[in-house]
């Protein structure tokens, strides 16, 4: 719309400008011609010039220059495209620049946007810097709350520093006076997963809970994947009790990485039964479940059962993607139906 409008404003000057180039002198009735004007130039928006600069150090002096610029530091995207082809280009002594800039003006006092500020040197690789601001936010009149924490404690788990990420989860909180919530659990238990602290990442679910802090479906699913990958299946099937015992809902992810345990076992009809549950819950499958179940059923050489459900994929309106030609196609060839496999799939 704005470009539109700009573009009938530059209309409506050309168009003047046309007009007055001749002009009568009614004293001397002779035609006087008028000095030709040169055509408006319109300068480019702020965002495109920063889309399309690709020159590190013009782009820095682009976005300091609209550091007061609200359609430029309010757009999410410009900020964090500006900060990832910094960091490409390895100018880390820029962003710094740019950031600290931006925290020491007046928006530097709403806590939203200094978590943004904490998550973009994150994405730098600037665990640092992203932590003291986090420390330092006192200094920009900006009140800390559990939200500002949980930035800096999902930067912190970058480093995978178990002491670090412990000390801060335990002794910050109470620094400061913030009370942690579940997403700082999920925060945590997620990153111990990742780094294979599996017992850890379950000993601070029950930790928490003793605190009142309640895992979520999050949390659960969380754990479920990283046990039932390390092949700890006893520990992921009494998780999943546990989950439901405890009125926690499993939702389309949980019963994804639950079928996909069950494929892996062998046990595709248990798989196939477990989506059905699904729809009993209301719970839509997704072309992954499709998929898990497809794959269990040609693995197991039920390939009628495996066609079956690749035919309820297309009743329930879902398109297969590739994988789901791949698995069924080679399976249907593996078994000498290539009558079906050409001409069904």
């Amino acid at each position: 719309m704005l470009a539109l409008r700009q573009i009938r404003k530059f209309g409506t000057a050309t168009h003047a400008i046309a007009t007055s180039i001749v002009s009568t002198d009614t004293t001397t009735n002779t035609i006087v011609p008028n000095r030709i004007q040169k055509p408006i130039t319109l300068d480019e928006p702020a965002l495109v010039k920063l889309k399309a600069e690709r020159n590190p150090e013009k782009l820095f002096h682009l976005f300091q220059s609209n550091a007061h610029n609200r359609l430029v530091i309010e757009n999410r995207f410009a900020f964090e495209d500006t900060v990832s082809r910094l960091a490409g280009a390895g100018r880390l002594d820029y962003i710094e620049k740019l950031l600290e800039q931006q925290k020491a003006l007046p928006q530097g006092r709403r806590e939203g946007f200094i978590v943004r500020i904490i998550m973009l040197y994150g994405k730098a690789g600037m665990i640092k810097h992203a932590v003291d601001t986090f420390y330092n936010m006192h200094l920009y009149d900006c009140r800390r709350t559990v939200k500002s924490f949980n930035a800096a404690l999902k930067v912190l788990t970058q480093t995978r520093d178990l002491a670090a990420i412990e000390s801060f989860l335990m002794e910050i909180p109470l620094k400061f006076g913030i009370e942690i919530d579940i997403f700082s659990v999920n925060i945590v238990i997620k990153a111990f997963c990742e780094m294979g602290i599996l017992n850890k990442a379950y000993l601070i679910m029950v930790e928490m809970e003793k605190l009142r802090i309640r895992p979520d479906v999050y949390t659960y699913t969380t754990l479920l994947s990283a046990f039932y990958k390390n092949g700890q299946s006893e520990i992921g099937n009494g998780l999943w009790n546990l989950m439901v015992l405890k009125g926690c809902l499993p939702n389309l992810a949980t019963f994804n990485v639950r079928i996909q345990f069950l494929v892996s076992r062998g046990r595709s009809w248990q798989a196939n039964s477990l989506m059905g549950m699904m729809r009993y819950l209301r719970i839509a499958p997704d072309v992954v479940t499709y998929n898990l179940v497809i794959k269990g059923f040609c693995q197991a050489g039920y390939l009628e059962m495996a066609q079956r459900v690749y035919s309820a994929l297309h009743h329930e309106g879902h398109k297969p993607n590739l994988k789901i030609y791949q698995t069924l196609i080679h399976y249907l060839c593996k078994g000498g139906e290539f009558d079906l496999a050409y001409t069904d799939v």
